[in-house]
């Protein structure tokens, strides 16, 4: 499964939120915000195993889910496998 996929998996499952597609703006759209930002990185965290340091993202890494995907891949291997 790709990251995207996950992604899209991760969004439904936990946040509750159907993106329409990977290149949906989610911040422009107000699917996301600065609240679900932060859950977000909780879930990818604990259902993806990568750990995205705060001083290190942007805005920009959260506008879709393309973006995100990408910013997960640049972060290296997963730190742990899920539980």
């Amino acid at each position: 499964m790709t990251t995207e996929a996950r992604l899209k998996a991760l969004f439904r499952a936990r946040l509750h939120l159907e993106v329409p597609s990977p290149d949906t703006d989610l911040l422009e759209t107000g699917l996301l915000d600065s609240l679900l930002i932060v859950e977000l990185l909780l879930h990818i965290e604990r259902e993806l195993g990568r750990t995205l340091p705060m001083e290190e993202l942007e805005l920009e890494d959260f506008r879709t889910l393309a973006t995100i995907a990408r910013r997960i891949e640049r972060s290296g291997p997963p730190t742990r496998l899920r539980a």
